[in-house]
């Protein structure tokens, strides 16, 4: 099966859910069918058992698989769409967008007004679910679906826009001697986008690539970010949030910021392709 080449470049948990969740959507595996034996996946698409049976409970989470138990038991294919989650009480469903474009040219762009969403995701029980790749529900899978035939080529279109603007801004800004204020406001953006409240995270992550933005000193690529952000915020409101996929991002952000703190404008650019890599398989296989 085509989709069971081998998984390659830096980001092996997005690309195996992809990977998954494409092979699902396209009927390669039916409703009803299994998934080929852990050993046997883990083998062709050459990533971990641990990523494999992360990207698995991932998607088991957001209502493609079901595990069962037994000797017939193994990973079977429940839905080609997800199950539509239940929204938690009191709950507004997704994350507002950004209410404006930031101030242009100042690394302190990316203000946003504050915006609902939805309660941490919980298990039968009612518990808080706490397993290595969590998922809490921001949208309907039927919402997601809809949103990509929308879209149409639009969707590859923001996708690839984001990869050419968002890590040039990113080596600008490694390039520049920065003040120490804009250091300093740089890095209290990065601690703020590793909240992982559900209401306020989306916001504080977009103010992370605002500010980025900001400091490589063009109020054009301020502006190109702003309009990048606001679509990736409707985006990622179609698709489950991933625990394992939000460890990715903070890490990453860290190594891109550092970048840029260090003056090395190569290694912010090529971290910050490798960011919006693993955010574009993520989306793409949950939404196409």
């Amino acid at each position: 099966m085509p989709l069971w080449r081998p998984v390659r470049g830096g980001n092996a948990f997005e690309i195996t859910v992809s990977r998954l969740a494409q092979a699902i959507k396209l009927g390669l595996v039916a409703e009803g069918e299994r998934l080929p034996a852990e050993r046997e996946l883990a083998e062709k698409l050459q990533v971990s058992r641990v990523t494999l049976r992360e990207a698995i409970r991932a998607l088991r989470e957001a209502g493609y698989l079901e595990s069962r138990r037994g000797r017939t038991g193994g990973t079977f294919v429940v839905s080609r769409a997800g199950r539509p989650p239940a929204q938690p009480r009191g709950s507004a469903g997704r994350l507002a967008p950004l209410a404006s474009a930031p101030e242009a040219g100042s690394v302190r762009a990316g203000r946003a007004a504050p915006s609902s969403g939805s309660s941490p995701a919980r298990g039968r029980s009612g518990r808080k679910s706490v397993t290595a790749a969590t998922v809490t529900p921001l949208a309907r899978r039927g919402d997601a679906a809809e949103l990509a035939r929308e879209m149409g080529d639009a969707l590859h279109d923001a996708l690839d826009f984001r990869r050419v603007v968002e890590p040039g801004a990113a080596g600008l800004a490694a390039s520049r001697a920065l003040a120490a204020t804009d250091r300093q406001h740089l890095v209290a953006c990065l601690t703020a986008s590793r909240d992982r409240d559900p209401a306020t995270r989306r916001v504080a992550d977009s103010r992370l690539h605002l500010a980025i933005a900001g400091a490589s000193g063009s109020p054009s690529l301020v502006a190109a970010v702003a309009d990048v952000q606001l679509t990736l915020d409707r985006l990622l409101a179609a698709i489950p949030v991933i625990k394992r996929n939000l460890d990715h991002s903070d890490a990453q952000h860290g190594r891109i910021v550092d970048a840029i703190l260090a003056g090395d404008p190569a290694g912010a650019r090529s971290l910050m392709e490798e960011h919006c890599d693993g955010t574009a398989e993520l989306l793409l296989g949950l939404l196409t």
